[in-house]
Formats: C-alpha cells, structure tokens, sequence
C-alpha cells in the first residue's frame, strides 16, 4: 500500500467515526482529546485532583459578617461545572473532557467513561452538568461541550444525555447541536437549566461572530427551549415563522454563561459576558431580542464601538435588567435560598473570572440594588452552586482548579 492510500484510508476512518458518533478519543480530528496543554511550555498538564475534606476553614468577613471557606478538594484542570446529586456526591465537568464523581466521603473517581467526543480549544471543551429534574428515578445527566465537525476544525454548543452508571455514562444521545458550527474554540457558552414545568434551556454562544446572533436561521447567540428528550415544544415563538430555526427561545446574546430559575417566582434569569465592559443580567423572554451585536453597553476589544453596534439601545430590542460597565467576566449563578446564610436569602450569586469574586447581589424584585463581593481578588470562579444543605459550592478555574466550600462562621 502506498504512502498516500494509507493517508486517504486513515483520514476517511477518522471522519466516519466522528459522522458515527463513536465515543473515540480522535487526536488528528479533534483539537485535544482530555489533554490540556500549558500555553507556555506546550506540556501536557496531568490532571491529578486531590481530596481535602479534613482542610482547615479559612473566615472571611463580610459585610454580613464573617463567612468560612473550606477546600474540599484541588488539582482539577480548567474545572467548569458542578452538579449536586440527591446521595450528597457530586459530578465534576473539567474543561479537557474529564466528567469525575466526588462521593459523599471526599473520595475522587477517575474519569467517567461515556463523554462524547469534544473539542477542546480554548473556551471550548467539556462544559456544563445537570441532572435531570427526576434523577432520582431516571439517573440521567446532561452535559453541554463544544463539539467539533467532521473536519475537527471547528466547533458548535451540543447537548448530550445518558444514565449515571457504576462506570460512567450509559445510553448516551445527542440531543441538540448547534449548527452551523462556527468556533474555533471562543464564545460556545453554556449553561443548562430546567424550568418548572421540566422543559430544558441551552444557551449558545455567538461563537465570535456576532452578526449571527441577530439571524433566525442560524443558532449562533441563542437561548433554545427543548423537551428533555431534545424533541421541540410546539409553543416555541418561531415553531411556525419560515426560515427560522424552530429551536429558539430569544436571540440576539453574546455569551451566555449562566442561567437560573428563581425560587420565587419561576422566572428564568441569565447572564452574559459582553465584549470590554457590558456584562448583562436578563431575563429571557418568549421572542425577545437581547440586542448583540445592535446594542451593547461594551467596546470592542479595540477599544472602538463594536462593528455594527447602533448604541446602548436599539429598536426592538430588550434593555438588560442589570448591567456592569467594567466586565467582571460572570460565569456561573445561582439564587441562595437556604438557611445557613439568612442575610443572603434571595439573593443572586454569580461567579467572576476576571473580577476574581463571588458576586452577591441584593435585589428587589428585578432589578437589582446592591453589590458585594466576596472572596476578592482571590481566584476566577467558573461555577456557583447552592446545596440542598444551604451552603455555596464554587468552582475556581486554572489548570489547579478548586472546589470549595462556603459556610456559616460557627458561633462561640
């Protein structure tokens, strides 16, 4: 067999694996395939997390007094979601393609075996994890990554299911793919989050190429709504408007990197990052239009207005229920309604990549009217999670990423 056959025969087997939907670890198609190198040297960064349950607590004071932070375990890679399950273990989402189990004693899995396949670039990899509003009875998880296309070039948001076995994921199915897929490993999003009445909404980044966010036909800077079976709600707004994707819950978003349902109220509540400065807080309603790229209250990166941007505010589209002037990159929400923080009660909690926090904001009703940040200037938090027992879950992000935990000072 000559030089040049066995290449054509390698790279057609590659292609049909990932038209296949093989769960194969892919090098030459994929831009990494659980590996994350460091920019620097180009070495490949081990994941090697560590449990540390018996860490001491560290006491912060804030403006509620103090507040205990406790490392409950350290050493994962770019971790980016964290998933709280009824049996007090946990589900861990590293950015290289890693999904782990914490169990309840501390203990860390090594990685779980059913992970599609993910391109791993950037921004892009292994994202957000759910469990299923029935987990208890049905054991299902959804993920959300950036999968690559055939070529392995490029990448769109995707959402993918399977039962929570001894090993790993089972059963696995694709339910949602973004396509066109146009990232090279920026602006993929996303976050997962089910409603009251079970239905599932996937944000989809603008994979940098903003204009898109405004076209129907394509789901670049999109919230969608799904059943939980991927299938499409027949009330969606643009199920019956010809050449629009029938997907789509509201569009015109940048990079949507949280979403949450109020406890109160049900509503869906979401926040975005914004281009230099014009973080948003939204909530997203039926056919509405976010704005991006018509209005924004950001600069481009060059430190112009951003091309094609009309203002602040554009016709017909919605205004943000909050924004930042200087980006503190939000990722991660959650609503606090337990009892361990009482001073926090209703409060929204978002992560901060760049402005290194935990954001608390006070609101009344929807907007919202006070601001404090907590863990300043410590470390970038991905993700923000409440438990069932009333304490805060974040993530930090590096390639020796935490977890932690934040309690109540315990009284003298």
């Amino acid at each position: 067999m000559t030089t040049r056959s066995r290449a054509s025969r390698h790279r057609e087997g590659i292609r049909n694996a990932i038209l296949a939907g093989g769960y194969l670890c892919v090098a030459i198609a994929l831009s990494a395939c659980g590996i994350e190198r460091d920019p620097d040297s180009g070495q490949d960064i081990v994941s090697t997390p560590r449990s540390l349950v018996d860490a001491p607590v560290e006491v912060l004071q804030g403006e509620h007094g103090g507040y205990a932070v406790r490392v409950l375990a350290e050493g994962f890679v770019h971790p980016w979601s964290l998933a709280l399950l009824p049996d007090g273990s946990m589900l861990v989402t590293e950015r290289p393609g890693r999904l782990r189990r914490i169990g309840a004693d501390g203990t860390i899995s090594a990685p779980l075996d059913g992970v599609p396949p993910v391109f791993v670039q950037g921004q892009s990899g292994l994202l957000d994890v759910v469990p299923s509003p029935s987990f208890a009875d049905d054991r299902l998880v959804y993920l959300s990554y950036g999968e690559p296309n055939w070529r392995g070039n490029k990448a769109g948001t995707a959402v993918a299911r399977g039962r929570l076995g001894e090993h790993g994921l089972e059963d696995v199915e694709v339910l949602f793919r973004q396509e066109p897929k146009l990232s090279h490993g920026t602006h993929i999003g996303s976050r997962i989050a089910f409603d009251a009445h079970g239905m599932l909404f996937v944000s989809a980044g603008d994979n940098r190429v903003a204009d898109k966010a405004q076209l129907l036909d394509h789901l670049q800077g999109k919230l969608v709504r799904l059943h939980p079976d991927g299938g499409i709600p027949a009330d969606n707004p643009f199920v019956a408007r010809e050449g629009a994707r029938p997907e789509i819950w509201s569009y015109g978003h940048r990079n949507i990197q949280g979403l949450a349902l109020h406890p109160e109220t049900g509503a869906l509540w979401s926040h975005e990052h914004g281009p230099m400065g014009g973080d948003e807080i939204n909530l997203p309603q039926a056919g509405a239009n976010y704005g991006w790229p018509l209005a924004t209250h950001g600069l481009d990166y060059s430190g112009q207005p951003v091309p094609g941007a009309l203002g602040s505010a554009a016709e017909g589209t919605q205004a943000p229920a909050h924004y930042w002037p200087k980006s503190p990159a939000v990722s991660g929400m959650a609503f606090y309604a337990g009892d361990a923080f009482p001073q926090w009660q209703g409060n929204l909690l978002a992560g901060a990549l760049v402005g290194k926090a935990l954001i608390r904001l006070q609101l009344d009703g929807e907007r919202v009217v006070h601001e404090e940040r907590l863990l300043p200037g410590r470390e970038r938090i991905r993700d923000v999670r409440v438990g069932p027992d009333g304490l805060v879950y974040l993530l930090t992000d590096s390639t020796d990423g935490r977890l932690l935990r934040l309690e109540p000072v315990a009284e003298d």
